[in-house]
């Protein structure tokens, strides 16, 4: 067994069971052994796009996944799906070959690319080491929750390895809970009993907590938020609040900016879901819980940071607080739901109000869906409009702020939800910048649907810039035709600019589905109501 071989089955046999990426000559090898040690592989069109099919993958089922890409060229074509990765802590093992020569046309400073982007760089370093830090590297993915670069030098992968070395066998390595300090604990206690309108915040760190955290607010009457990552994990609550944020509806916004305690469960509390801090009343307290001391107070002051697991924090918490309190649940929440919201309608004979759209998809679409939204102008309308089951049913890939990861976004979480309908929600600008992996989509035979809000133009910059009077003819462009690009992809397409076009919608989701479906809606050309706050961090 040569070390190509090794370190594919070594990879695989420490967890890695779902792996993307595109295939040339320098991970030819690596990529068939991951196959062989038993490992799936989806090729993309675009390493750009197997790097957000194997993050959107690997934060939907809850493993560690692997991307695949050639030396040089194919790593750099990968790096905003890397960056996006790295900056979201996903667990995920990128897989690159290397060159070593400076003088080769493929040489690039590949750990300097990593570090660059806030990943892990690790290297196969000789045929005897490959199979432990092929090893290391799943293990820090998973234990650290770290997206790691994994360089494979191609002088490396030819060398036998030594009988005991290939016979070695890796086993896959979870991350342990952190249990928290009992006067941190307590702490927290004390605070909840004393608080008279507490709120939950929780964020991807708190996935697969519910129950706990429902039974702790229940226990001290707190009213249950989430941050647009973890949109879904309180879904059905009558105490929910829906997204806290630049997502969060007009009511949701009063309640939480009312609060006199809030706890951020796995949440980084930034800019985006604290509103810059607006949502933080002037003499609230701030607890924040997350299983990496590093992650306390990093966007902002708190008044008691707890390092530890959200579901033991939370359990030691109920144990200890004694009597159920009425607490902020003295009342009828109201609206919490943009879509409950009055506002005038802008649609036109030729144009449809993406709120119309968004209420009229989501009253179409079966429950169980996985839902991925791409970024730009009209990303809030997906996100907050349509309703999704649990934590599960909604990968939001927006760490880096890239458009264009959204449809590869949705490949990867369809594969990881393969029982829920995957929804991909794109700008046009985005759908036209990913059309590559429409093939990936009918290729895999998903049976997917994707909706682009298609306003010809870079819509985020169109309504920052224009009240300025600046000239605009840089970010729009002449009307394309998205529906026929799809039709030669082999998907079904329908145009829509009223209500009533969405019928072709709903004949494809009675149907059969045998091939995906494409919806180019044509929306009114509109600012979004949380665009003025994303810009403020610009």
């Amino acid at each position: 067994m040569n070390v190509a071989d090794a370190v594919g089955r070594a990879l695989a046999a420490a967890g890695v069971r779902q792996v993307f990426g595109v295939v040339g000559s320098g991970n030819f090898h690596l990529t068939n052994s991951m196959v062989a040690g038993g490992a799936r592989f989806v090729a993309a069109r675009h390493e750009g796009g197997a790097a957000t099919m194997a993050d959107a993958y690997s934060r939907m089922s809850g493993t560690v996944a692997a991307l695949t890409v050639h030396q040089g060229c194919g790593l750099t074509n990968a790096m905003t799906g890397i960056a996006e990765a790295a900056k979201s802590r996903t667990p995920m093992v990128v897989v690159a070959a290397e060159v070593l020569e400076p003088r080769s046309n493929f040489y690039v400073d590949q750990e300097a690319l990593a570090r660059a982007v806030g990943a892990v760089p690790a290297r196969i370093t000789s045929a005897e080491t490959a199979v432990e830090e092929a090893q290391a590297a799943v293990a820090t993915a998973a234990g650290e929750r770290r997206t790691v670069l994994l360089n494979v030098p191609l002088p490396v992968q030819p060398l036998e390895l030594p009988p005991p070395a290939a016979a070695g066998t890796a086993e896959r390595l979870l991350r342990d809970a952190v249990v928290p300090d009992d006067a941190d604990a307590g702490a927290l206690v004390e605070l909840l009993r004393r608080a008279e309108r507490p709120v939950f915040v929780a964020g991807r760190g708190s996935r697969g907590q519910r129950q706990v955290l429902e039974a702790l607010a229940e226990r001290c009457g707190a009213l249950l938020s989430t941050s647009a990552v973890a949109h879904g994990l309180f879904h059905g609550n009558p105490w929910s609040l829906g997204i806290s944020g630049g997502f969060a509806s007009p009511r949701t916004a009063e309640l939480i900016r009312a609060a006199d305690l809030i706890v951020g469960w796995g949440c980084a509390l930034n800019m985006w879901t604290m509103r810059h801090g607006q949502l933080i009343g002037p003499d609230a307290t701030v607890v924040q819980v997350d299983d990496d001391a590093s992650a306390l107070g990093a966007h902002r002051e708190i008044h008691l940071g707890i390092t530890g697991d959200v579901g033991l924090t939370a359990a030691l918490a109920l144990d200890a607080f004694g009597e159920q309190r009425t607490g902020y649940r003295t009342a009828e929440l109201g609206s919490v739901r943009w879509r409950d919201v009055e506002y005038d309608d802008t649609s036109t004979a030729e144009r449809i109000d993406p709120r119309t759209l968004s209420i009229a998809l989501d009253d179409l679409l079966p429950a169980e869906r996985v839902l991925a939204v791409d970024s730009g102008n009209f990303m809030g309308y997906p996100s907050a409009y349509l309703d999704v089951p649990d934590e599960n049913g909604m990968c939001f890939t927006q760490a880096f702020q890239s458009i264009g990861l959204g449809l590869a976004t949705a490949i990867g979480a369809a594969l990881a939800q393969p029982d829920r309908l995957p929804v991909a929600a794109l700008g046009d600008g985005g759908a036209l910048m990913s059309a590559a992996e429409l093939d990936t989509v009918r290729r895999l035979g998903l049976p997917m649907l994707v909706v682009v809000y298609n306003d010809d133009a870079y819509g985020a910059e169109v309504h920052h810039f224009a009240p300025g009077g600046h000239a605009l003819d840089t970010v729009t462009f002449p009307p394309t035709d998205i529906g026929a690009i799809a039709r030669g992809y082999g998907f079904e397409a329908a145009t829509v600019r009223t209500v009533g076009d969405l019928a072709a919608v709903k004949d494809w989701l009675n149907g059969a589905r045998s091939a995906p479906m494409l919806v180019d809606a044509k929306v009114a050309d509109q600012p979004s109501w949380w665009l003025e706050e994303a810009f403020r961090g610009h």
